[in-house]
């Protein structure tokens, strides 16, 4: 490895993300490249392919799981409804709604709006 590289490791360690690695994941996902990007940069910051290889899986698996697609939303609904929670992986746009002097949440791709939060995330 050479000195710039084990420098990017020391200090950017899980901020560095291989382009190729978002580019052959991204061809098969229809995913933001932001979250993947995130994604590989939690669980593909390594030099060893053993790792980087155990670490594709895991983002393949996180986004079959938690990655929610428009045409799947009624299924994750469903999914939510049986077990109580389910984490997922959505835009969400937080509004304040004047009225009821509530802050209320939108997820983009599951397509609920009007959703009551605490006070406390929007300024998170």
């Amino acid at each position: 490895m050479s000195d710039i590289n084990r420098k990017l490791r020391t200090y950017f360690d899980g901020k560095i993300v291989r382009k190729d690695l978002t580019k052959s994941i991204k061809e098969g996902a229809n995913v933001p490249v932001y979250v993947l990007e995130f994604l590989l940069g939690q669980y593909c910051s390594s030099d060893d392919p053993s790792i980087i290889e155990e670490g594709v899986a895991n983002v393949k698996r996180i986004l079959a799981d938690n990655y929610v697609r428009p045409d799947e939303a009624q299924k994750i609904l469903s999914l939510l409804r049986q077990r109580g929670s389910h984490t997922v992986i959505d835009k969400i746009t937080v509004n304040l709604n004047i009225k009821k002097d509530t802050y209320e949440a939108e997820f983009s791709n599951l397509g609920i709006k009007a959703i009551p939060i605490s006070e406390d995330y929007p300024s998170k």
